[in-house]
């Protein structure tokens, strides 16, 4: 024998009850089944609703009512051919009738008891049960409609009524016993001794069947619904929750009391006790597995799933004077109880100086006055503070029954919530350890969720959520590389990196799955895209809340950097190619080095100075060591090292500009190169790594370029211009070379102050030998005295800057594990 439950969502309409008949078909060649139907989705609801609104003389429930009337009457003529419709649609309209007078006499009463509401609330699954027993019977089924309120004995506290087990078990048995056929059954109804109609409260259909399964001991319980078995996580907030292939019976029960709704504890203990397996599976989906629950714990993973519980509130009970008093606990939690509030977490100083009880939202007020009432002369006395309150939180619960066989849970656990900076307020864990629970901020929520969830399922890929402002040259290479690695990076280091949001400086767009890469969209043709706001892109990132974010930011743009302090303070890191941030004013830049340890997020810039060359993490590795910089000499444009390599090939200043311009080396407006202002920015930012106060004043720049071409409107106006001193820098060249010297636009800090500019250099010089756009550093520093450390390589680029920028994404990953 099975019993087959099949809830409001599987029967809603027409095309829903198909799949539910072949189901039932194809279960019933195989063997002996029961099927208990809950209501057309959302047909209590309403019918509950309405007699609110007659209670409240509020006449409209006549038309909520006229709408069910016509929607089972529809059903009917779907389901059932017209010849064979005329009892159905009698048995339709006298129960309607019997609503309409039931209604009536609410609405002139202006009173709607427990006990009427109960009788009101069983019309939906007795309409539906005899509707669809009727219809199973034009499918070639022999059934019989069995409403529950006949064999189902409880006591008379309605709206949540208990169940009389043992006269129940007779009265189901006996029936099953006399009357053939597969009985198709009401749920959530039930009737007390003397025929008084009951309901089983919360989740009362799959009560139902569980009671059922229990009283005729089946081989397995299934409860058909619309998703496919019990998820890891919440779907709506962890976006890569998937099903569990199988449950203990305690396990799901901890796994539904915080949250995760698909079966709820009353109904597993009907069939706990016989040790009937419970099967959750998908209407909708009926070939998936779904999720097994029964006594078997088999191993696994550590823990099973992640459930939460929000709009939770935390009371904080405390005093000195009540340290080491017998009884404070039993006189908090009385003083609870009496007032009706249901305690959802408890967290104790063992000396009960502290008791922390985190309890729904909605029953803090009676709580706090109950706490208080007790204590009040302990309040009045100062032994005890008066209650405190801490509101928007929610609770995190990992439940699972290995996690006692396995030490470290607890430690994964707050250390993946540490690493995403998730404050937990309270703790609480069990000695059995199958459920470690903790209190965090409701906005921390998700991301949580996203931690934990990533931290025990998906520990073998450590997953970056990126979002990415400027999708130009670099952010255009960066995907491309993200792409070609993505598979290495999962396969050989454990990490995997999504790009969730895209933007230029016109169209912003969001992909909650991210993006495909291999077909990454430009903003603009995105799905979904959207005029770009800054405000709104960052608004969105923190929003979606995924743990280990990560903002990068591939523009030159002031306006992006000046976000970088927000972005900080929200918890996420920032990868950025961006030098301008770092060359503001000494201030900001200590600014956010010092915001970024503060929030323990990781602001990552080593493309600020030398593309993908490892030379600001060399110099704080040589400053963490305790190195002192002596000197730094560095040529640190590979725009201007290839302008002026390719200078001594003959070809004209302004020809080499332009044709440096066109391979991307320079900035759109190569003056921005020529200005030596980039380099400054550069040299400036070094000697702040060196742990040196340098501000923008301290340094001496001389610009290439002249005068007369500063102020022109356009490039190509620029070009024409620069064209008249191209004998300049020839002579410039000549010069140099009739010394045995080559030129070399370069930069030097020593002694607190830097000075940028071209010299000329001989062959005993280090930068002597560079060539193209790569760029050199030489630091001189106490332990490198003699022999100066010597970082070269290529130095301009969108791809070596993209590599940059993607080497510090991958160190981010790592520092996140």
């Amino acid at each position: 024998m099975k019993i087959l439950k099949f809830g409001g969502s599987s029967v809603a309409n027409q095309e829903n009850i198909r799949k539910v008949f072949q189901i039932i078909k194809k279960q019933a060649k195989k063997d002996e089944i029961a099927v208990v139907f809950s209501a057309l989705g959302g047909v209590t609801e309403v019918l509950l609703r309405s007699a609110v609104k007659a209670r409240e003389g509020d006449k409209s429930y006549t038309d909520e009512i006229k709408v069910l009337e016509d929607r089972h009457y529809d059903l009917v003529r779907q389901l059932i051919p017209i010849q064979q419709q005329s009892t159905v649609l009698t048995y339709v309209k006298v129960r309607f009738n019997e609503l309409e007078d039931l209604f009536h006499g609410i609405y002139l009463i202006k009173e709607c008891s427990p006990k009427t509401l109960d009788y009101v609330g069983s019309f939906g699954e007795r309409l539906s049960a005899f509707v669809l027993a009727e219809a199973l019977k034009v499918e070639g089924l022999n059934t019989h409609y069995l409403d529950a309120r006949e064999v189902i004995r409880t006591n008379n506290r309605f709206g949540n009524a208990k169940v009389d087990f043992p006269v129940t078990n007779d009265l189901i048995q006996d029936y099953f016993h006399s009357h053939p056929g597969m009985k198709i059954i009401t749920g959530f109804v039930a009737s007390t001794e003397k025929g008084e109609t009951t309901t089983l409260g919360r989740s009362g259909s799959d009560y139902t069947a569980a009671i059922f399964a229990s009283a005729l001991t089946a081989d397995t319980l299934e409860i058909w619904t619309d998703v496919s078995g019990v998820m890891t996580s919440d779907p709506r907030l962890v976006y890569s929750a998937f099903t569990i292939p199988q449950l203990t019976y305690n396990e799901a029960m901890e796994l539904s009391h915080f949250g995760a709704k698909v079966i709820f504890p009353a109904t597993m203990q009907p069939a706990m006790r016989k040790g009937i397996p419970i099967y959750i599976k998908n209407t909708f989906e009926p070939e998936h597995p779904g999720t097994l629950i029964n006594s078997d714990a088999p191993t696994g993973k550590l823990i099973k799933g992640i459930s939460s519980l929000a709009g939770i509130s935390l009371l904080n009970i405390q005093g000195a004077g009540l340290m080491e008093v017998v009884g404070v606990s039993r006189r908090v939690f009385g003083a609870l109880a009496d007032a009706g509030v249901n305690i959802i977490l408890i967290s104790q100083a063992s000396s009960e100086h502290s008791i922390c009880v985190a309890i729904k939202t909605n029953e803090v007020a009676l709580a706090k006055e109950g706490i208080e009432k007790e204590f009040i002369n302990e309040i009045r006395n100062g032994e005890m503070d008066p209650v405190v309150v801490v509101s928007e939180m929610a609770v995190v619960a990992a439940v699972g029954e290995n996690m006692k066989h396995n030490p470290g849970a607890s430690g994964r656990m707050f250390m993946a919530l540490g690493r995403n900076n998730v404050n937990v307020y309270a703790i609480a864990q069990g000695s059995s350890e199958l459920n470690i629970s903790a209190v965090v901020s409701q906005a921390d929520l998700q991301k949580a969720l996203n931690a934990l969830h990533e931290a025990f399922f998906l520990s073998e890929n450590k997953v970056l959520h990126v979002f990415l402002v400027g999708v130009g040259l670099i952010g255009k290479a960066l995907i491309k590389m993200i792409s070609l690695q993505r598979k290495k990076l999962q396969k050989e280091n454990d990490l995997d990196v999504q790009i969730h949001g895209i933007a230029n400086s016109r169209f912003m767009a969001f992909h909650e799955d991210g993006f495909d890469l291999a077909n990454c969209p430009a903003p603009e043709d995105a799905k979904g895209a959207q005029p770009m706001d800054l405000q709104k892109f960052i608004k969105q990132m923190e929003d979606m809340n995924f743990s280990n974010t990560v903002f990068v930011d591939c523009t030159a743009s002031q306006e992006v950097a000046d976000t970088y302090e927000q972005v900080l303070e929200a918890k996420v890191a920032i990868v950025t190619p961006n030098k301008k941030a770092n060359s503001g004013s000494l201030e900001n830049y200590k600014s956010l080095k010092k915001l970024a340890y503060k929030r323990g997020v990781k602001f990552l810039y080593e493309t600020n100075v030398a593309a993908g060359l490892p030379v600001i993490n060399t110099l704080q590795d040589l400053m963490l060591s305790g190195d002192k910089v002596l000197r730094i000499e560095a040529v640190l444009s590979g725009s201007m090292n290839y302008i002026f390599s390719e200078l001594e090939k003959g070809a004209p200043f302004s020809e080499v500009v332009k044709v440096a311009k066109e391979k991307g080396y320079t900035e759109p407006d190569p003056r921005d190169d020529l200005s030596g202002m980039d380099v400054g920015r550069k040299i400036l930012i070094l000697g702040r790594e060196a742990e040196q106060d340098l501000h923008f004043e301290d340094i001496t720049i001389q610009s290439m370029v002249p005068e007369d071409c500063r102020e022109t409107a356009s490039i190509d106006e620029f070009f024409v211009k620069l064209q008249a001193h191209d004998g300049e820098f020839a002579q410039m060249l000549e010069t140099a070379k009739s010394k045995g010297e080559k030129l070399r636009f370069m930069a030097t800090l020593e002694n607190g102050k830097a000075k940028v500019g071209l010299n000329s250099l001989d062959s005993t010089h280090p930068f002597y030998t560079l060539k193209g756009s790569d760029n050199m550093i030489l630091f001189t520093t106490e332990r490198y005295h003699d022999f100066p450390m010597i970082i070269r390589g290529p130095g301009a680029g969108a791809d070596v800057t993209a590599a940059g920028v993607f080497a510090d994404v991958i160190r981010l990953g790592n520092f996140s594990r």
